[in-house]
């Protein structure tokens, strides 16, 4: 008897429901691929391509978008002979400079027999050869960033959309679509990249349950056999997606846990209990995985406001948890970092999901500003805090939550910290 079996009475084609499945049509971006389409209209008209600057939370369809009319571009493109189109698309992730973009753009310009080095040379002359490639290329190249948000420094995102107008480039006429997730990277540019850059800003707002009902029935049109979800399970997974930020992927990989659960305990349909428990278990795993990857910083500004959470000082200002943010790093003997770098910190917090930003805007007099809520279980987050807690000690309000066996020792000096 063989080990493995094939197993279809769940799935027709599960691949379906993977982060690299490209539907032939994308459903609930309308508005943003028309506006979208306008922006990158230029390239078939055989003029100089706009910069294109997109932003908005992870999972809102920003890349799909991108990579779906990309494609439909340079079909299109290939059928005038006048137009010579290329596209580079590069994600940042990892990536924390100009320099280290700019080799790697070099280098997806040339043959792999002629690479250059990912350091070494100084920038200017790393420079030199990417207008050199590109311009050798010639023709109209965009260039898409994706994660934009993950650069430090902001030289890349200059030179660039102006490398024409700088005289750096005679022959290739050069677009670059910049893809964020952080709403505050764009405010955060100098004047002159910020009017470059963004040339033509698109905003993907959060999928609403409408929306993601749609994305879902789409897919689970491919994915699985007719007669296995029962009615009530893509309603629940865009529920859920409506109220987790509006992340199309988080409610495609709901539904495909809960695919699995069934196909696992060998039932014949996908149920609202699969469901339930397939976000339990994911819920489970992004938190923890999120917060593994946090900074030792980083974790001292969650369990900060993880406690004023739980205290009902939140939503609040980052000025007012950095008090007790400073108090957790004396207690585990670390020195605080500066504001800026602590609200760096929260920013990555909600960018996980894990923290909810609140836009205030008060007029002249108040000015504007951001306020921080927990936007997770406290028992998930703990479980995956453990080490902090036990470096730090045991904050009043979330004793309890913890175990008496599994409680370190709660520190006299927290009583009114």
């Amino acid at each position: 008897m063989a080990l493995f079996e094939r197993d279809n009475d769940i799935y027709r084609d599960r691949d379906a429901l993977r982060e690299d499945y490209q539907p032939e049509q994308l459903v609930g971006r309308d508005e943003e691929l028309r506006t979208y389409q306008a922006a990158l209209q230029p390239v078939i008209n055989g003029e100089q391509p706009n910069n294109v600057f997109l932003y908005g939370k992870t999972g809102v369809g920003k890349t799909a978008a991108t990579k779906y009319l990309l494609s439909h571009l340079r079909e299109d493109a290939a059928q005038y002979d006048d137009i010579d189109l290329s596209v580079t698309f590069l994600n940042c992730d990892g990536l924390t400079s100009s320099y280290q973009i700019a080799t790697r753009l070099v280098n997806s310009l040339r043959s792999e027999s002629n690479q250059i080095s990912t350091t070494g040379y100084p920038l200017a002359s790393v420079y030199e050869m990417l207008w050199e490639e590109l311009d050798d290329r010639a023709g109209t190249v965009l260039v898409v960033l994706d994660e934009i948000d993950h650069v430090n420094d902001d030289s890349i995102l200059y030179q660039l959309p102006r490398a024409r107008a700088n005289g750096n480039l005679e022959v290739a006429k050069i677009g670059l679509i910049g893809i964020s997730n952080d709403f505050s990277f764009r405010d955060d540019l100098s004047p002159k990249v910020k009017s470059s850059l963004c040339e033509q800003e698109i905003h993907f707002p959060a999928y609403n349950a409408e929306n993601l009902r749609a994305i879902l029935e789409q897919r689970a049109e491919v994915a699985f056999h007719d007669g296995v979800l029962s009615e009530e399970v893509i309603p629940l997974c865009a529920a859920y997606g409506a109220k987790d930020a509006g992340d199309a992927r988080q409610s495609i990989d709901l539904l495909m846990k809960a695919g699995d659960l069934a196909r696992d305990e060998d039932t014949e349909t996908i149920e609202e209990d699969h469901v339930r428990r397939g976000r339990r278990a994911l819920e489970r795993g992004r938190i923890k995985e999120g917060i593994n990857g946090l900074t030792e910083h980083g974790h001292l500004v969650l369990y900060a406001l993880l406690t004023l959470d739980l205290e009902d000082e939140t939503p609040i200002r980052s000025r007012d948890v950095r008090p007790r943010y400073t108090r957790f790093a004396e207690l585990a003997n670390r020195d605080p970092l500066v504001p800026r770098r602590m609200r760096d910190h929260l920013s990555e917090l909600a960018m996980l999901g894990i923290v909810s930003v609140t836009e205030r805007n008060e007029g002249r007099r108040g000015g504007t500003y951001r306020e921080y809520a927990l936007d997770m279980d406290v028992e998930l987050i703990l479980s995956a805090m453990s080490d902090t807690v036990e470096l730090v000690g045991v904050h009043d309000s979330i004793d309890p939550y913890l175990d008496d066996g599994d409680k370190p020792t709660t520190l006299d000096e927290f009583h009114g910290t």
